[in-house]
This record gives C-alpha cells, structure tokens and sequence, in this order.
C-alpha cells in the first residue's frame, strides 16, 4: 500500500496542475472536419504541437460542460485552445494543412513556457 502512495505522489507531482489541449469541437457529416481527420488527424499527436495540447474531440451538439468557451462554437470543425477548462483562443474552420499549423503556432504562443506550457 506504502508504495501504490509513492507511486501517486510522484506521479501527481510530476503531472502539470493544469495541461493544454486542442479541443476539437466537430460534427457527424462535416467534410471539412473528415478532410482535417485525414490530413492532420494521424500526424497531430506525434508533434511537438500534439505533446503541448493534446486533442480532445468533442461534439458540436453536445459541448462538454468542463471548458469555459469565449462564446459557443457554431462551425465545424472548430479548435479552441482550453488551458485549466479556459479558453484561450480559437481556430474556426479547417484553412488546409498548412495554414493550419501556421494558426495552430499563434495559439500555442498563448501557452505559458515550462512544465506542462511547453518548452
């Protein structure tokens, strides 16, 4: 029992108190959201970009209840950088491959640097 404790300890302290991630609020049929699935989706969470904000799908029709969003998502797809169940800012839309990284580089300068904001 002593050691499942430590376990936790450490893992709890090693853990940032409050991570980053891309919230991808999206919808069934939304083909610039199947578009950004397939030209994105598999590569995102191998990036840097992917390690800082991790994804998070959520439906447009059923919005989680634990992000503060600035206002309500209203297109598909939608990424809203939350940090601590805030948002941060967003990207409303899908501009291609490489306008969105270019975006995604913007909103990831909101983060703070250090543990659990980035380099």
């Amino acid at each position: 029992m002593n050691l499942l404790r430590a376990l936790f300890v450490v893992f709890a302290l090693g853990a940032p108190a409050s991570a980053a991630e891309l919230v991808l609020v999206e919808e069934a049929g939304c083909p610039w959201c199947a578009r950004w699935n397939a030209e994105i989706g598999p590569a995102y969470p191998k990036t840097e970009e992917g390690r800082r904000a991790p994804l998070r799908r959520v439906d447009l029709h059923a919005l989680p209840e634990d992000v503060a969003f600035a206002t309500p998502p209203r297109f598909t797809p939608t990424f809203v950088l939350v940090e601590a169940g805030r948002e941060l800012g967003r990207i409303e839309g899908y501009p291609g491959d490489e306008f969105f990284w270019v975006f995604l580089a913007r909103l990831l300068e909101a983060l703070p640097q250090g543990p659990g904001g980035g380099t």
